[in-house]
């Protein structure tokens, strides 16, 4: 671990420091993010740590996977600290390119990378296109790194699901973590955007949490679940959300089967996408319909 994180900013000097670790036969871990870092993003890079011998984060907030109207102007940025950050949580070496680093041709131009199917729904579904602007950014960003292991959070827990996909069918040479998710202590989830949330807002945010738990212990009971999907989205919206979806789904991201079905091993994922005022938040649990012994 370096005793100073190095700022990188420009593609030959990012290559040439990992070059030189490939040459000393070093394993690479990398955390790609968009920057205003907090406590999630650091648990990130100490699984990185933990998994390589060296560790990139980039801070990159990335145009093309916000739609029109969404929050790409305001999108907090906060370089300073957030080197500050990684070092403390034992990062190596931090990728901060510009857009025209990233997309030299512009990003009308851009060549861009598109996972069918998996894109089209819960997310995909409500904000189009944005999937194919994760999937652009973060495969030029395992060109550029060369990772051998790289970590992304379970919060985005769809997100998880296409990088996943899209490393198996391009056949890139890296393994996929998914590490935990980081919650205050009222259970919300931390997020960048969760600093967006008035006072008043931010009482209310943990509603999604107790939403999730909520699907989870209805269809661990026996209740059928589009019965507990309908009860968590009509639980927010009473708490004043307005809900993009609030659903229950196998690790595939599909419906589970109305009734037990040969191959089906019981795990499920409820998830959660809500507004609360101009603020767009996203959770998920995971969970096994076999409850654990007490």
């Amino acid at each position: 671990m370096s005793a100073t994180v190095e700022v990188v900013g420009e593609l030959a000097a990012l290559r040439a420091r990992i070059d030189g670790w490939k040459r000393e036969g070093l394993r690479v871990g990398f955390v790609p993010t968009m920057g205003n870092l907090h406590a999630g993003h650091y648990s990130l890079v100490r699984l990185a740590r933990a998994n390589a011998d060296r560790v990139v984060a980039s801070i990159f907030v990335n145009p093309t996977q916000f739609g029109p109207g969404e929050d790409y102007e305001r999108y907090p940025r906060t370089p300073d600290a957030d080197v500050a950050g990684l070092q403390a949580a034992g990062c190596d070496l931090a990728w901060m390119p510009t857009v025209e680093a990233m997309y030299p041709l512009g990003t009308a131009r851009a060549v861009r990378v598109q996972v069918p199917g998996i894109t089209d729904v819960l997310d995909g579904a409500h904000r189009p296109g944005h999937f194919d602007g994760v999937c652009t950014v973060v495969a030029r960003l395992f060109n550029q790194v060369r990772p051998d292991v790289a970590v992304f959070g379970r919060k985005d827990y769809q997100q998880l699901a296409v990088i996943r996909h899209m490393v198996h069918d391009l056949a890139f040479p890296i393994e996929v973590l998914g590490a935990d998710i980081v919650r205050e202590d009222d259970g919300l989830a931390r997020s960048s955007r969760n600093q967006y949330l008035s006072a008043e807002e931010r009482a209310k945010a943990p509603a999604i949490h107790r939403a999730l738990l909520a699907m989870r212990d209805a269809v661990q009971d026996g209740q059928g679940w589009r019965q507990a999907e309908a009860a968590a989205a009509a639980q927010l919206q009473a708490e004043g959300f307005e809900v993009d979806y609030a659903v229950l789904r196998t690790p595939l991201l599909v419906e589970p089967p109305e009734a037990a079905a040969p191959g089906d091993d019981g795990r499920r994922v409820a998830l959660v996408a809500a507004r609360l005022g101009r603020t767009r938040l996203i959770d998920n649990l995971e969970f096994s319909l076999h409850k654990a012994p007490l």
